[in-house]
Protein backbone atom coordinates (compact mmCIF):
# COMPACT_ATOMS: atom_id res chain seq x y z
CA UNK A 1 0.00 0.00 0.00
CA UNK A 2 1.44 3.58 -0.64
CA UNK A 3 -0.49 6.64 0.43
CA UNK A 4 0.09 10.10 -1.70
CA UNK A 5 -0.55 13.29 -0.88
CA UNK A 6 -0.27 16.35 -3.49
CA UNK A 7 -0.02 19.74 -2.19
CA UNK A 8 1.11 23.56 -4.16
CA UNK A 9 -1.93 24.20 -5.63
CA UNK A 10 -3.69 27.04 -6.00
CA UNK A 11 -4.53 30.05 -8.15
CA UNK A 12 -2.10 32.52 -10.49
CA UNK A 13 -2.52 34.51 -13.74
CA UNK A 14 -1.94 33.45 -17.15
CA UNK A 15 1.78 33.00 -17.64
CA UNK A 16 2.64 31.96 -13.97
CA UNK A 17 4.08 29.34 -12.74
CA UNK A 18 3.51 26.56 -9.39
CA UNK A 19 5.13 23.75 -8.27
CA UNK A 20 2.91 20.71 -7.33
CA UNK A 21 4.47 18.04 -4.61
CA UNK A 22 3.59 14.17 -3.78
CA UNK A 23 4.66 13.24 -0.89
CA UNK A 24 4.33 9.16 -0.94
CA UNK A 25 4.41 6.84 2.13
CA UNK A 26 4.02 2.98 2.77
CA UNK A 27 5.63 0.31 1.16
CA UNK A 28 8.88 0.79 -0.73
CA UNK A 29 7.94 3.80 -3.07
CA UNK A 30 10.53 3.62 -4.82
CA UNK A 31 9.27 0.67 -6.28
CA UNK A 32 6.89 2.86 -8.10
CA UNK A 33 7.24 5.06 -11.09
CA UNK A 34 4.84 7.78 -10.23
CA UNK A 35 2.74 9.88 -12.87
CA UNK A 36 0.58 13.26 -13.08
CA UNK A 37 -2.83 13.30 -14.65
CA UNK A 38 -5.46 16.24 -14.30
CA UNK A 39 -8.95 16.27 -15.03
CA UNK A 40 -11.04 19.33 -15.91
CA UNK A 41 -14.64 19.97 -15.02
CA UNK A 42 -16.63 18.12 -17.31
CA UNK A 43 -13.88 16.40 -18.83
CA UNK A 44 -12.19 13.15 -18.27
CA UNK A 45 -8.97 12.56 -16.60
CA UNK A 46 -5.84 12.67 -18.69
CA UNK A 47 -2.36 11.74 -18.47
CA UNK A 48 0.24 14.95 -18.12
CA UNK A 49 3.43 13.46 -17.37
CA UNK A 50 5.26 10.10 -15.54
CA UNK A 51 8.74 9.62 -14.44
CA UNK A 52 10.47 6.43 -13.83
CA UNK A 53 11.62 5.03 -10.37
CA UNK A 54 14.97 6.09 -10.66
CA UNK A 55 14.36 9.57 -12.17
CA UNK A 56 16.37 9.31 -15.39
CA UNK A 57 13.24 8.79 -17.61
CA UNK A 58 10.52 10.86 -18.26
CA UNK A 59 7.06 11.06 -20.67
CA UNK A 60 5.14 13.80 -20.81
CA UNK A 61 1.96 14.78 -22.65
CA UNK A 62 2.06 16.67 -26.03
CA UNK A 63 0.13 19.20 -24.54
CA UNK A 64 2.58 20.46 -21.61
CA UNK A 65 5.80 20.04 -23.30
CA UNK A 66 8.02 22.98 -22.88
CA UNK A 67 6.28 23.78 -20.60
CA UNK A 68 5.83 21.03 -17.25
CA UNK A 69 8.87 19.19 -15.73
CA UNK A 70 8.50 16.28 -13.50
CA UNK A 71 10.95 15.03 -11.43
CA UNK A 72 11.14 12.74 -8.08
CA UNK A 73 13.82 13.01 -5.01
CA UNK A 74 13.66 9.26 -3.68
CA UNK A 75 15.47 10.69 -0.48
CA UNK A 76 12.14 12.57 0.51
CA UNK A 77 9.81 10.54 -1.14
CA UNK A 78 8.29 12.69 -3.11
CA UNK A 79 7.32 13.72 -6.99
CA UNK A 80 7.53 17.42 -7.93
CA UNK A 81 5.83 19.00 -11.10
CA UNK A 82 6.99 22.58 -11.83
CA UNK A 83 4.58 24.13 -14.39
CA UNK A 84 5.28 27.20 -16.12
CA UNK A 85 4.05 29.12 -18.72
CA UNK A 86 0.34 27.99 -17.31
CA UNK A 87 -2.65 29.08 -19.82
CA UNK A 88 -6.45 28.93 -18.85
CA UNK A 89 -6.95 25.72 -20.32
CA UNK A 90 -5.01 23.91 -17.46
CA UNK A 91 -7.17 24.61 -14.82
CA UNK A 92 -7.81 21.34 -13.35
CA UNK A 93 -7.86 19.08 -10.08
CA UNK A 94 -4.38 17.55 -10.68
CA UNK A 95 -3.62 13.92 -9.40
CA UNK A 96 -0.35 12.27 -8.24
CA UNK A 97 -0.46 8.90 -8.76
CA UNK A 98 2.10 5.45 -8.23
CA UNK A 99 2.31 1.90 -10.47
CA UNK A 100 4.24 -0.63 -9.85
CA UNK A 101 7.89 -0.47 -11.51
CA UNK A 102 7.09 0.95 -14.87
CA UNK A 103 6.15 4.24 -15.96
CA UNK A 104 3.15 4.41 -18.12
CA UNK A 105 0.17 6.61 -19.42
CA UNK A 106 -2.44 4.48 -17.63
CA UNK A 107 -3.08 1.42 -15.02
CA UNK A 108 -2.07 2.81 -12.17
CA UNK A 109 -1.99 1.71 -8.80
CA UNK A 110 -2.21 4.05 -6.71
CA UNK A 111 -4.13 8.05 -6.25
CA UNK A 112 -3.51 11.12 -3.99
CA UNK A 113 -6.86 12.64 -3.28
CA UNK A 114 -5.85 15.64 -5.79
CA UNK A 115 -4.89 19.61 -6.08
CA UNK A 116 -6.95 22.17 -7.57
CA UNK A 117 -4.90 24.69 -10.03
CA UNK A 118 -6.20 27.63 -10.90
CA UNK A 119 -5.17 29.96 -14.30
CA UNK A 120 -7.10 32.95 -15.08
CA UNK A 121 -7.14 34.91 -18.17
Amino acid sequence: QVQLVESGGGSVQAGGSLRLSCAASGRAPSNYAMGWFRRAPGQEREFVAAVSRSGSSTSYADFVKGRFTISRDNGKNTVYLQMNGLKPEDTAVYYCAARLFVMGVSNYDYWGQGTQVTVCA
